[in-house]
């Protein structure tokens, strides 16, 4: 398991049916690509957050494939309607096969 990994999350806690809310999401993540050397000469092992997911109420609303590119600490900004009240699950599955899970709950009023 990658040290000081720490995934976050930021919506609305309530919105009205059928609103389209702003999600931001923040996984605190070094990501090493594989490609760098440490100070005896020896290569870094690959680590990365390679797939990110959310749900909400069981249905998928993105799925990111991530490359070896991507920076450390991946922020997405993405927005879902919501038609009802219900919990958002966000995912990071991580290059060791990890895999880091937050849940949010939105209220519908």
């Amino acid at each position: 398991m990658a040290k000081g990994v720490r995934p976050r999350v930021k919506l609305p806690k309530t919105a009205a049916a059928g609103d389209t809310i702003t999600i931001r999401t923040l996984i605190n993540h070094k990501m090493e690509s594989g490609q760098r050397k440490d100070d005896d000469g020896n290569i870094v092992p690959r680590s990365i957050v390679n797939r990110f997911t959310a749900e909400f109420n069981g249905q998928s609303v993105i799925d990111v494939q991530m490359e070896p590119a991507i920076s450390s600490n991946p922020y997405f900004q993405f927005e879902a309607r919501v038609p009802e009240s219900g919990e958002f699950v966000f995912t990071w599955h991580d290059d060791d096969g990890d895999v880091y899970v937050l849940s949010k709950r939105i209220e519908v009023g």
